[in-house]
């Protein structure tokens, strides 16, 4: 790991660990590792990785990579190969058309779920996020912007204290990650515009209907990018 990217993980991967966090399983860091790469362009669509490459990467044994892959692949992330290689699955319209529509209904719901709970210490998180957010849209940091504004959106989904829907919005996000990274890669950071600072002002205003549309707005547009790559 480069300077760069340890410093984009500590600005964003460890903001969404808590207190409470209990140490993990071997199995259980395995699949947490590969579902990290899922969601910030470790692995890229039309692109196959094998099994054995993967345990190698994590220097690990095959065994609990497996286990990890049958896990991921039943969250509909990834497409099992019976030459013991991995993909992303394809994204259809069709596919696109439920994503975006799940993505939709479900997260300006969580966002407005977690309203009620939400605390000053949550909305300063909230603007540190944001605000290192910006310094990676300037840099033309694809990778940092990812894990900015997936941890932006957790912070604030993990404040609904969600027992369903949370898991549901991060299977979600493990399917349209690889290509968010693809695009972006494409189009670079330049023209990227989130609705999180309109989310923050709602949030402090207490307004419902704001932060719903925010949120929506936020999902239209980070979708679009998809959209127009299919």
């Amino acid at each position: 790991m480069t300077k760069d990217e340890s410093e984009t993980y500590h600005q964003f991967g460890e903001a969404e660990e808590t207190a409470e966090a209990r140490p993990l399983t071997a199995h259980e860091r395995i699949y947490q590792a590969l579902r990290e790469r899922l969601l910030f362009g470790g692995f890229l669509p039309g692109k196959a990785v094998t099994l054995r490459g993967l345990a190698d990467h994590l220097e690990v044994s095959p065994m609990p990579v497996r286990d990890a892959v049958r896990r991921l692949t039943a969250e509909g992330a990834l497409e099992s190969h019976g030459n013991r290689r991995v993909s992303i699955p394809a994204m259809t319209n069709k596919k696109y058309r439920e994503i975006n529509l799940t993505r939709s209904l479900l997260e300006p719901e969580l966002a407005v779920m977690a309203l009620p709970n939400v605390q000053e210490a949550d909305i300063l998180h909230l603007i540190e996020i944001d605000d290192a957010i910006d310094i990676c849209l300037e840099n033309g940091d694809v990778e940092g912007y990812m894990r900015g504004n997936h941890a932006f959106h957790f912070a604030l989904y993990e404040i609904a204290q969600s027992e369903v829907i949370i898991r549901l919005v991060e299977s979600v996000w493990m399917q349209f990650g690889p290509f968010m990274r693809l695009v972006y890669g494409r189009h670079g950071t330049a023209n990227l515009v989130d609705q999180h600072k309109q989310a923050i002002e709602a949030l402090k205003a207490r307004d419902s209907q704001a932060l719903r549309t925010a949120i929506s707005e936020d999902v239209r547009q980070g979708m679009f990018f998809i959209g127009d790559y299919i």
